[in-house]
């Protein structure tokens, strides 16, 4: 959202920045980089809290909010908790709801556990739904959605992705300072990128990918592989257990967004379970094999840009090793286009929003 919270501010549009801090951490980094000041703070983040103390502590909070702020329309992004509590929240209030990279869908209500639950409740709150690409707008169009209301706009992601790209590359002091964080990368070896967080992975899925990753780093020696692990526990124990005694295996702290996309730029494929992770790699021209059995990215797999290989370990190494050792096989995923967009989701957004004067206020 951070890139439309700065179209708002260049559009001279009236807004308020609300955020749950579902994951503070997280969250921190992104605002500082693109300099975004909240004007609420729900501060929901707990220890050990489940989803269903999640939810209904966003709901109790935004409710607050929304009663001393009312916005003619509430802005929400993708398929979080957060993303569906506000929408509930804002449907009591009788309060529009605008619905950022809306339609994705698996057709699995478990897979990926909560986001296509969150994404599909969230739908039957919205009334306007900016979704991505065709093919998520066909997703909507089936679920009876009215056509007056799905707009194809591209994913905002795609728009900070750029952002900062080009922040990098047009910084010398920032490259230099990445340079220098990640400096225990080789010069000219290649280096495989891995994310991993998801819920349905925990337990035996983490241990086929950490199994399958230390198979890896085994057969390519001279490959350098860079894994941010994610703080939850179920994620931890078993990559430090598989992965911790590999000389060319990088177990890293999770990273924040601009040192991410440096890692992402300098990689040569992708390892991940993430959503976001499907397009923002592929608008680099890196590969990248998706550690599910399901996405919700499938414009992604018929563009080629993307390969689901779910937490198979042979089918991991199989597809990994192809991509490491033939080069027609890495230059046909390279090369095919990214169907999520060109950097101007938040212009599109915007602009409609203004043409059809539906926009006085907002809060995110």
């Amino acid at each position: 959202m951070a890139p439309l919270v700065m179209s708002m501010k260049e559009y001279g549009i009236e807004h308020r920045v609300c955020v749950s801090a579902q994951h503070r951490g997280m969250l921190d980094q992104v605002l500082n980089t693109f300099d975004i000041h909240p004007d609420y703070d729900l501060d929901v983040m707990r220890a050990h809290q489940s989803l269903s103390d999640i939810t209904s502590s966003i709901l109790a909070k935004i409710t607050h909010v929304l009663n001393e702020y009312r916005p003619d329309i509430v802005f929400v992004h993708g398929d979080t908790a957060t993303t569906f509590a506000v929408s509930l929240a804002a449907f009591y209030q009788k309060i529009d709801i605008a619905h950022v990279e809306a339609g994705l869908r698996t057709w699995d209500l478990y897979s990926p556990y909560p986001e296509e639950a969150n994404r599909k409740l969230t739908t039957v709150l919205t009334k306007y739904h900016f979704v991505p690409t065709h093919h998520a707008r066909e997703n909507l169009l089936s679920e009876k959605v009215s056509r007056d209301f799905i707009f194809v706009t591209g994913n905002t992601v795609i728009d900070s992705l750029l952002l900062v790209k080009d922040k990098i590359e047009k910084t010398p002091k920032l490259q230099k300072s990445l340079e220098n964080r990640f400096d225990f990368l080789r010069f000219g070896s290649k280096m495989v990128l891995i994310t991993g967080h998801r819920r349905e992975n925990f337990g035996h899925g983490f241990e086929n990918i950490c199994l399958a990753v230390k198979t890896l780093a085994k057969n390519f020696a001279n490959v350098d592989f860079v894994y941010p692990v994610h703080l939850n526990p179920n994620v931890q124990e078993p990559v430090k257990r598989y992965l911790s005694s590999l000389g060319n295996v990088h177990l890293i702290e999770p990273q924040d967004y601009v040192p991410f996309v440096y890692l992402m730029m300098r990689s040569y494929i992708v390892l991940t379970d993430s959503g976001g992770i499907q397009e923002e790699a592929p608008s680099l021209g890196k590969p990248v094999l998706v550690m599910r059995n399901t996405t919700e990215r499938t414009e992604a797999l018929e563009a080629g840009t993307v390969r689901l290989v779910g937490t198979n370990t042979d089918i991991i190494i199989g597809e990994a090793t192809k991509l490491l050792t033939n080069q027609a096989c890495y230059s046909e995923m390279a090369k095919a286009l990214n169907p999520y967009g060109d950097g101007k989701a938040c212009e599109r957004i915007l602009q409609f929003m203004q043409e059809k004067q539906l926009i006085k206020a907002s809060v995110y």
